[in-house]
């Protein structure tokens, strides 16, 4: 599948019924669009299953609730429809996105109790979302903008307006060259990409922020025990600036980012060394198990 995202064939599924894509539509005056009150997933599929489907089901009922709304469908009936729309598709390998949303209704200010809230999965064929950089490394710019307090936004939730500053960093980066950006929070810690977590290797060992303002991913939590299956010594800390030039690799973590080595961040370089290259080829083997 090819072409603008408005503008493909397939189905997909909304509120309980399966609509073709073209005609999966909301209102203008829809309440999300507006003031961003709106949850999402980004998962990948292999070989039919869906990696850590539930888990994802879960964390979305969870981030609805960060910001003040609950889904009216259950995770099983979510985990359900998740797989019809694959099996509508005649997907096998394949990205999946669940949204859940306030819709149009009753109130249009910045309260919208009395709107319903609304669910779609779509899925579709997605590659590399880094191209070629899994295999030669990301190149990274430094974004001006900062993760922020979780004193300001609910920071533990995948929720769409969390996603603004990202976008702003990306295209930023993008503009000069780079694939990405990193992003401090607002401390000045290292936090982590526009939508992935960071490792870094030293001395054989691993270090990677502590998620105390921004996501736990689930593919971060995946390597970390993957790393410790292997006996390597994972430290979960505060990470400052100039510990960069001292780290010797670097990777990124996330469903669209699978594993993609790091091999620059600004003005510091990193190897796609023996360590990266074994998890990434491990979390590739394990996801299709």
């Amino acid at each position: 599948m090819a072409g603008a995202y408005d503008d493909r064939d397939g189905m997909i599924w909304l509120d309980g019924k399966m609509v073709p894509w073209r005609d999966a539509n909301v209102h203008i005056l829809t309440h999300a669009m507006h003031y961003a009150s709106s949850v999402f997933e980004g998962e990948r599929a292999y070989n039919g299953k869906i990696f850590e489907s539930r888990k994802h089901s879960e964390r979305l009922h969870a981030s609805a609730k960060m910001i003040d709304f609950e889904i009216p469908w259950t995770v099983d009936e979510i985990e359900a429809a998740k797989y019809e729309t694959m099996k509508a598709n005649g997907h096998q390998d394949a990205y999946v996105r669940a949204v859940a949303w306030r819709g149009s209704g009753e109130d249009m200010g910045v309260s919208a109790a009395r709107n319903p809230v609304r669910l779609a999965v779509a899925t579709w064929e997605w590659g590399a979302y880094y191209g070629d950089s899994k295999f030669k490394g990301a190149k990274l710019d430094i974004s001006k903008w900062k993760r922020p307090s979780p004193e300001t936004i609910p920071s533990h939730a995948k929720a769409a307006g969390l996603y603004m500053i990202c976008t702003m960093s990306k295209h930023a980066a993008e503009a000069k060259g780079c694939a990405d950006a990193m992003m401090f929070d607002y401390r000045g810690y290292v936090a982590e990409a526009t939508g992935a977590n960071i490792f870094f290797v030293k001395d054989g060992e691993v270090h990677t922020p502590d998620p105390d303002c921004f996501l736990n991913g689930i593919t971060r939590q995946t390597v970390i025990g993957m790393l410790r299956d292997r006996q390597v010594k994972v430290h979960e800390r505060h990470i400052m600036p100039e510990e960069l030039e001292g780290f010797e690799q670097c990777w990124l973590t996330g469903t669209a980012a699978e594993v993609t080595p790091v091999g620059q961040i600004g003005d510091y370089n990193f190897e796609v060394g023996a360590l990266t290259r074994d998890i990434a080829e491990g979390y590739e083997k394990l996801v299709r198990t």
